[in-house]
């Protein structure tokens, strides 16, 4: 029917380089084939003919390269002898495309007029053919690529497949997905940033070695005794990936039901499997014709792209795509059947701070967190409260650490202005001040959410960088993580002023006021945001219960 149904990869050499054509399904019923085909490509050659022009299909395939991060982009013109050569078929169709890709953030190499069937223009000029065209054949356009990066160059990622017990050792076995490995080195094993320092490196069949690469299928021992097991990541210290609850990624859906908000799957990244939620659903566009649907969408359905947010209910780690292409890439599944695959981007990294003391090492608890939150029924949480001022924040806190404790849970409110009393005395409200107290408040929730309470911080804590530092921190001890805004307008917080704080900092009294003369940088995606000026404090708890509880009940599993 001449129609490409699956991949097939084809290898050949040229003088500059060796090559794999992976050749995928254009056809929109065959997208799944497609996109599986294209994931691990570097570089793409869209094909047109020349005959139909820019059509449908060529618009989705434009589409769905933006989407895998495939910024390398060669476009074949095909056919060319059935238009006799022209050359303004050629160049409307250049053009077209050229335009189509540039509005989605993609660029063309090159376009290349050619007749496959006749050999013209491929590996050798187009002669007498097209002596109109002065460009590079498509060989040539082919070694004008710029070469993928080794993926050896890239950060370290050994993502743990399992763990075996072989005479009295623990060997962790897995496939390193980028960077380099040696024995000696200390690594960083995320979730829940345990390190050690590598012992030995082992290869199929016992033979030892003093370092691997990406690509390679190793196992490990370590000189340190800490917990590892399957779907934990290994980096590192000065290179981790990111490790959030939180996940934002363009979505394309297979599914024959479709994506919905409040819908649960199962997502897989590397040898990690997760439950998550979908929170949110924004810029929905039709894959099959590229048309945009709508800006707040309620559901994705079958062959559209989507802006997604994702609420894991375990830490998950990961990486941008266009860092480490292998930790940032997904797919969503229920049961056996696959459903969608996402690409992350726009995830900020932790920041790094040096580890003074040396020679310490985590000490592990026999009581795990898991029996903990069988013995409360239910698991421990960081619930970060954020806002300005006067925004109502203790107070929410203080009423909310008393609904949960009537309902026979273990719950404790970390106060911003407690903590300065004592913990926290030695900070003031510099930035670089700032930023540590919100450290030392992050590391202790998680101490508590790790022992099985719901920890209530009430804290302004005006930077996003900040409130990302502490949810990485607080998902260390593999804890709910739940941002809550305390919104209310600067003008209603200051008329509030429970404190005198405002009138003073407008006096000059008080220098590096958030909201006067220091900023106040609103969250981009809280888990949940409650309007103080809008609702009581006993409406905004409630509101704030209905979202919190589900996330604190212990799963079926």
């Amino acid at each position: 029917q001449n129609i490409t149904i699956d991949t097939t990869q084809i290898q050949f050499r040229s003088a500059a380089r060796n090559y794999v054509i992976i050749d995928v399904p254009g056809h929109e019923e065959f997208l799944k084939n497609m996109i599986t085909g294209a994931a691990s490509a570097d570089a793409a050659v869209v094909v047109i003919a020349a005959d139909e022009g820019v059509r449908e299909q060529s618009r989705r395939h434009g589409q769905l390269l933006g989407l895998l991060g495939i910024r390398q982009v060669l476009v074949a013109v095909n056919k060319m002898d059935l238009v006799g050569y022209a050359e303004p078929a050629f160049q409307q169709i250049e053009q077209d495309y050229r335009a189509f890709l540039k509005t989605l953030g993609l660029s063309v190499q090159a376009v290349v007029p050619l007749s496959a069937s006749r050999g013209v223009n491929i590996t050798s000029g187009p002669g007498d053919a097209m002596p109109w065209f002065k460009g590079q054949h498509l060989l040539q356009a082919l070694d004008e690529l710029a070469g993928a990066s080794p993926a050896s160059d890239l950060p370290l990622r050994f993502p743990i497949q399992d763990v075996y017990r072989i005479e009295n050792r623990r060997v962790l076995v897995g496939r390193i997905e980028s960077g380099t490995l040696k024995v000696g080195d200390q690594l960083l094993f995320s979730p829940h940033h345990k390190t050690a320092r590598v012992a030995t490196i082992e290869r199929w069949g016992g033979v030892p070695a003093e370092s691997a690469r990406a690509g390679d299928s190793i196992g490990i021992t370590l000189r340190d005794h800490i917990f590892v097991e399957r779907g934990h990541v290994a980096s590192h210290e000065n290179e981790p990936p990111i490790e959030s609850n939180r996940v934002h990624a363009r979505i394309f859906w297979m599914g024959r039901e479709p994506l919905r908000i409040r819908a649960r799957y199962r997502l897989k990244l590397v040898t990690q499997e997760v439950e998550c939620q979908v929170v949110a659903v924004a810029n929905v566009i039709d894959a099959a014709t590229t048309t945009p649907i709508s800006a707040e969408w309620a559901e994705l359905r079958i062959n559209e792209v989507a802006e997604v947010t994702l609420q894991t209910r375990a830490p998950l780690v990961f990486d941008n795509h266009d860092r480490v292409p292998s930790l940032g890439r997904f797919v969503l599944a229920d049961d056996a059947n696959l459903l969608g695959g996402g690409i992350i981007s726009g995830a900020l990294y932790p920041s790094q701070r040096e580890i003074k003391s040396q020679n310490i090492f985590w000490s592990e608890s026999e009581i795990t967190a898991k029996r903990r939150a069988l013995r409360n029924e239910h698991r421990g949480a960081v619930v970060w409260l954020t806002g300005l001022s006067g925004a109502g924040k203790s107070t929410i806190a203080r009423a909310l650490e008393k609904e949960l404790f009537q309902r026979s849970m273990q719950t404790y409110v970390l106060d911003g202005d407690n903590l300065r009393h004592g913990l926290n005395s030695n900070l003031a409200f510099t930035p670089e001040d700032r930023a540590e107290n919100i450290r030392r408040v992050a590391e202790v929730a998680k101490l508590m959410a790790d022992a099985g309470v719901v920890v209530i911080t009430a804290f302004i804590s005006p930077y996003r960088a900040d409130r990302t530092r502490a949810r990485a921190i607080a998902l260390q001890a593999g804890a709910e993580f739940v941002e809550i805004f305390v919104d209310a307008p600067l003008a209603v917080c200051e008329a509030r002023d429970p404190k005198g704080l405002y009138e003073k900092a407008r006096a000059g009294q008080l220098k590096g006021f958030t909201g006067i003369d220091a900023p106040y940088e609103l969250p981009e995606d809280p888990e949940i945001a409650v309007r103080t000026d809008e609702q009581t404090a006993e409406e905004s708890v409630n509101r704030i219960l209905v979202e919190l509880l589900p996330r604190l009940r212990l799963s079926d599993d």
